[in-house]
């Protein structure tokens, strides 16, 4: 009787006579609404069970298929080194990196031919064992300069991996460290040698009974002293400067503000030179987004280098503006006796010195640009010198504007806007 009724009919009539039965128990003012939502569901499984055949049992999912291994010349193309694929002593494969290097031409090539180093081909040659090869170094290998570490590793079938590691950055690196640690000492160096022999002088007797003479020793150890104050001064700034170069400063700074300060504190101090400071000052300028106390570090070495290399008498001129493309910025310029083209590239290197007498007699510790030029990198900016032998010297500073300030504060269109001159 019920062969010709689908699995899911056979369930709705079931579910209407259990139902029915569960109305006739329940309250009567509850009947109507039962009855309206046991009918419709049943309405539904009879509608879409009509025909239908046994319920099927779900049937297992296909395993899915695994993808292939990438190809070898993929893999060694993702590396960010030049690496060789080498079998039978030849070049099988290798990445664009290592083709930029040492030539297109090289896959078919015999390794040792490849890389074209004594140091690599004695390697190379060596047959491959068991036992762990540390790298060996290249220099030489691309530009005369590059440093480059060789490693060489055993594959399957007799095959070796050859990687190249440029540690050029590194060697310079650590070179520069060097260098900076020689240089430090001599700077310290110099100034206490000269106070320990002042020292031992006014130790002796006749020496330290004349009063003039004990007077000039001590004015130059007390000199030499304040030499070698200003000197870790500055290298505890420039420490503290690298330490936050990934810190970017975003306070809203007042250049013209700022300027008009670090002039009182000059003219405050009484130096000889500061009265011939001019300061020329654009209206309408935006604060830059810095760190104030770096940024008066900054106008406080560069004015003072105008001050000792200027001419005596000559005007020192500060100029604050807004360029076309919004960005703020200082030049201090001097009329003095300018610097030769070769030295300009070097001018920030720590304890590079254009005239090494004339700065330690000035009381320089040839710290100051380097200082600037991380200053000024800190806020994500660029300075320029340019000299003329004769002229003088001008640096300008390039910040960019402070983002919140830099919508309210428009660049004027009027070439003839107001500037302010002090």
């Amino acid at each position: 009787m019920l062969q010709g009724f689908g699995s899911r009919t056979i369930t709705a009539i079931a579910i209407v006579v259990v139902a029915a039965i569960a109305v006739f128990l329940l309250d009567w003012d509850l009947q109507p609404a039962i009855i309206t939502l046991v009918g419709g569901i049943a309405a539904a499984l009879a509608a879409t069970g009509t025909g239908d055949g046994p319920i099927e049992m779900l049937r297992p999912v296909e395993s899915v298929r695994q993808p292939s291994p990438p190809d070898v010349q993929d893999v060694i193309q993702a590396i960010v080194h030049p690496v060789l694929i080498v079998a039978d002593g030849r070049v099988t494969h290798a990445n664009a990196v290592a083709l930029a290097l040492l030539g297109k031409h090289i896959v078919g090539e015999d390794v040792r031919v490849a890389i074209r180093h004594p140091g690599a081909a004695e390697r190379l040659a060596s047959p491959t064992t068991g036992v762990p090869q540390g790298p060996i170094n290249l220099v030489g290998l691309g530009t005369k300069d590059q440093h480059w570490e060789m490693h060489v590793a055993r594959a399957s079938g007799g095959q070796r991996i050859v990687q190249l590691v440029d540690q050029t950055g590194n060697y310079a690196a650590e070179r520069m460290r060097v260098d900076f640690v020689a240089n430090a000492s001599h700077e310290l160096r110099t100034p206490l040698a000269s106070i320990l022999g002042y020292i031992e002088t006014l130790g002796d007797d006749k020496a330290g009974e004349d009063a003039q003479v004990r007077g000039r020793f001590l004015k130059i150890m007390f000199d030499e002293a304040r030499r070698m104050q200003r000197l870790v001064e500055d290298l505890i700034s420039l420490s503290r400067i690298e330490a936050e170069k990934y810190r970017l400063p975003d306070r809203a700074v007042d250049l013209g503000a700022l300027i008009s300060e670090v002039r009182s504190e000059l003219l405050d101090a009484q130096d000889k030179r500061s009265g011939d400071i001019v300061t020329d000052i654009d209206l309408g300028v935006p604060p830059v987004a810095g760190d104030r106390a770096q940024l008066s570090q900054v106008l406080h070495n560069l004015i003072g280098n105008a001050m000792k290399y200027g001419r005596p008498g000559s005007p020192i001129t500060i100029k604050l503006w807004r360029d076309a493309a919004g960005t703020v910025r200082i030049s201090v310029a001097d009329e003095g006796d300018g610097i030769a083209p070769e030295h300009l590239p070097r001018l920030t290197e720590r304890f590079y010195r254009v005239d090494p007498g004339r700065s330690r007699a000035a009381g320089g510790t040839g710290l100051g640009l380097a200082i600037v030029k991380h200053i000024i990198e800190r806020h994500r900016g660029r300075f320029d010198v340019t000299s003329l032998l004769g002229k003088g010297t001008t640096v300008t500073v390039m910040l960019p504007a402070h983002v919140q300030t830099y919508q309210a504060t428009p660049a004027s269109s009027d070439p003839n806007a107001a500037v302010i001159k002090r």
